[in-house]
């Protein structure tokens, strides 16, 4: 049976490109069909030709990767494997030669697929984007990120933060406290964001200043958005008024982006989401641009792909 072997840099820096974790070496092993064993800082392989080119060229991969900040754990180990053994090799080499990376305060933000570098690449170039797509793609991280690399390279003066109060198939109740309060768990995802590259203390500060406004949809009718950067998120929860009327804020050097999943529509059975609406009728109006994310864009769980994908399998209705 052939055999080859791969020599890295050192022991260590092998070591951590699979995590330290052999069961991800054992997951090579079954999703490439090759025998591998570790040993200092060479990978040593058997099997036929082919799969060892493959593999060789996942370890190739996968250093690039890590080298330029995507891969940070186990999942993103496992994406990479998938990739692979799919025989998409040619979407993650796309992904690298030609990378796209944002710099928030000290956080360095990378997407993480070329689905979520076509998008992130549409909201840097355009005034209006919608991030359509399952869960777990990234849509509103991205969209959010997007937003306060705008504000901080001095492009917009602001942001405005939208959301239908619409919940998720139960009733919430009366929520205590004031405006902010109020939505907080409507926007606990964008809040999420921006801990996530600012800090609490530096976001709190930006909601605090009015910098970074909350604003409920019913709140936005009359109003002109300039120079501001505004996200809709789950906008899929709209209807058909409410989606026209945020789209029209759009003011002189603003931008505007909508995110949303249309398998998620919490609206009454017989009522049309805006976002659907916007999707079949706004596709070929110049300079307005969508984006599709599908399962296969999914940067949770391994297991959030395949749930996604079964579930579309089993055709879930766009209401």
């Amino acid at each position: 049976m052939p055999d080859r072997s791969i020599e890295f840099e050192s022991e260590r820096s092998f070591h951590k490109l699979y995590g330290e974790d052999p069961e991800n070496l054992f997951a090579v092993e079954k999703a490439l069909d090759v025998s591998i064993v570790a040993r200092g800082n060479q990978l040593q392989m058997k099997g036929d030709v082919k799969n060892l080119e493959r593999c060789e060229e996942f370890f190739t991969l996968l250093q690039s990767a890590k080298d330029q900040g995507f891969v940070h754990g186990k999942f993103d180990f496992l994406r990479f494997l998938e990739k692979v053994k799919t025989g998409k090799c040619q979407e993650l080499k796309d992904l690298l030669d030609r990378p796209l990376r944002l710099q928030i305060r000290k956080k360095s933000v990378v997407p993480r697929n070329l689905g979520q570098r076509k998008f992130l690449d549409l909201i840097l170039k355009k005034d209006l984007v919608f991030g359509i797509g399952p869960a777990g793609t990234g849509k509103t991280f991205l969209a959010m990120i997007a937003a306060l690399h705008a504000l901080l390279e001095g492009e917009v003066e602001r942001i405005v933060l939208a959301r239908p109060a619409v919940e998720a198939g139960e009733a919430l109740g009366f929520l205590p406290g004031d405006l902010e309060e109020k939505l907080l768990p409507y926007l606990r995802p964008l809040y999420d964001a921006m801990d996530e590259v600012l800090g609490p203390i530096e976001a709190r500060k930006l909601v605090e200043t009015g910098v970074v406004e909350i604003a409920p949809l019913a709140y936005m009718r009359g109003r002109t958005l300039s120079k501001c950067f505004a996200l809709l998120d789950e906008a899929q929860n709209t209807t058909r008024s409410q989606m026209m009327m945020f789209l029209t804020r759009l003011g002189e050097g603003s931008k505007m982006v909508v995110t949303g999943d249309l398998t998620q529509v919490d609206l009454p059975p017989k009522q049309e989401s805006g976002l659907r609406e916007a999707r079949r009728i706004l596709g070929t109006v110049k300079g307005l641009h969508f984006h599709e994310f599908d399962h296969g864009d999914v940067v949770r769980h391994p297991l959030v792909s395949r749930i996604i994908a079964a579930y579309q399998g089993d055709g879930i209705p766009e209401k």
